[in-house]
């Protein structure tokens, strides 16, 4: 693969050069993105504790901007190498930055409601009989986007689609930006490549519906044809995952310990080997002078963070060959002399933050109202204006016209999905009351 065609500036749907801006071609597409009502959903959409009550602890927009920010640290840093090596044709290495944040700042803007356990309620429920019944007519690789439904191809839909449907290609995002997002390029049904441990094969990230408008980016940016329905990564989809990686494992170690899910000295214990690497083994001056204990775990988070960053960036460049070839199948945070005492964050986290009561009655939940929503929103939107029931047609009042616009039945099944997964958690707790008669709306 090579540079000159990775950071294409082509926007998807559009063929005509944009006017001029003060603004970069990427850092339009950022912006874009921060403008997106999807994006703003965010801020109501479960990161690890759903619904919380603590104003402390983050949500999905949080999250996201935090992962922008170490994400364009790893692109920048990248971009000074290859701009060393002359490996592309101009390109400032801060635009290698750019594009790696706004990747970033989207790489969850396809999640729905209640976190990857509502990705799972989606999943479950056209798995069972109910749901499963509406698949019956599909390809098999079409009841896959469904049965297996994930967020990160929905994503892809909502940049590329979703938002401002009523224009071709959505948000209109560069390729490069496309490209850099797509984590896994690849759609669900690939013959070749079955139960895959590649780290770019072991989920989807294109729908049926989507896979012409990815090939059209593959096609333009070059990336490696693996089989029909699957390519190689984009380079810079590597440090769009190990900057999610970097603050997932950092940061929820963070919110736990302010949550008093782990105490101090653990996460303490935790973060101390990765902020102070080896050349501050006094834990640094600064440290020291730190009393209190909220301080100190942001002040070991921050140097964390900022020794993975580094750390990251040297393996890209260790295995530099590989990955512009296409060969490369590893995430690079588990490469980094870190990995140890990641795992060792991880199993604390699983322990301790993740599978609390509270988080886990409250996932449990997810699966009960975004199965009830399914139940109501996949009749009426299936069967249209003109069959069903009265009540398919009054909960179909409810739904957004860009939301009934299938001709076909698979279509017409991933409006109502796009429809349900789009909600924030809220919204979808106040809607399936409504529909399910539990509370009625106040004039």
């Amino acid at each position: 693969m090579e540079w000159d065609y990775l950071l294409s500036t082509q926007r998807l749907g559009r063929e005509d050069k944009p006017a001029a801006d003060v603004r970069s071609e990427f850092q339009r597409d950022f912006d874009r993105i921060v403008y997106s009502s999807a994006f703003r959903r965010l801020q109501d959409k479960t990161q690890v504790f759903p619904l919380a009550e603590s104003d402390y602890v983050r949500t999905r927009l949080t999250h996201s901007i935090e992962v922008s920010s170490v994400g364009r640290s790893l692109g920048r840093l990248v971009g000074e190498k290859v701009e060393k090596m002359g490996a592309h044709a101009g390109v400032d290495a801060r635009e290698f930055g750019n594009i790696v944040a706004a990747a970033c700042l989207a790489h969850d803007i396809g999640n729905p409601p209640f976190g990857h356990s509502g990705e799972e309620a989606i999943r479950a429920w056209f798995k069972e009989e109910e749901g499963g019944g509406y698949l019956k007519e599909l390809t098999p690789a079409q009841q896959e986007d469904f049965t297996g439904f994930e967020g990160n191809a929905q994503g892809f839909r909502v940049l590329t689609r979703l938002q401002n449907a009523v224009g071709r290609g959505g948000l209109q995002m560069t390729y490069a930006v496309l490209g850099a997002y797509m984590k896994y390029p690849r759609i669900a049904h690939v013959p070749e490549l079955p139960s895959s441990k590649n780290v770019s094969e072991k989920k989807f990230g294109i729908c049926i519906e989507d896979e012409s408008n990815f090939t059209s980016v593959a096609e333009s940016i070059g990336l490696r044809k693996k089989a029909k329905g699957a390519w190689s990564r984009h380079p810079l989809a590597f440090l769009m995952e190990a900057a999610d990686d970097i603050c997932y494992r950092i940061v929820d170690l963070e919110d736990g310990q302010r949550l008093s899910r782990v105490s101090f000295a653990e996460a303490e214990e935790l973060l101390a080997p990765i902020a102070f690497d080896g050349s501050d083994n006094d834990s640094g001056g600064s440290y020291k002078l730190v009393e209190d204990e909220r301080n100190k775990i942001e002040y070991l988070r921050a140097r964390a963070i900022n020794s993975l960053v580094y750390a990251v960036a040297s393996v890209f460049d260790d295995n530099y060959k590989a990955i512009m070839e296409g060969r490369f199948e590893e995430d690079l945070v588990t490469r980094t002399k870190f990995a140890t005492a990641l795992e060792r964050i991880k199993r604390v986290s699983l322990a301790k933050v993740y599978a609390t009561p509270a988080v886990v009655q409250i996932e449990a939940a997810g699966y009960e109202v975004l199965g009830g929503l399914l139940k109501r929103v996949v009749p009426a939107v299936v069967h249209g204006e003109k069959g069903g029931t009265a009540a398919n047609r009054k909960v179909l009042e409810l739904v957004p016209p860009q939301f009934r616009r299938g001709q076909t039945g698979y279509e017409r099944l991933l409006c109502a999905t796009d429809f349900v997964a789009g909600m924030t958690d809220t919204y979808a707790v106040t809607l399936y009351r409504r529909l399910s008669g539990i509370e009625l709306p106040r004039s």
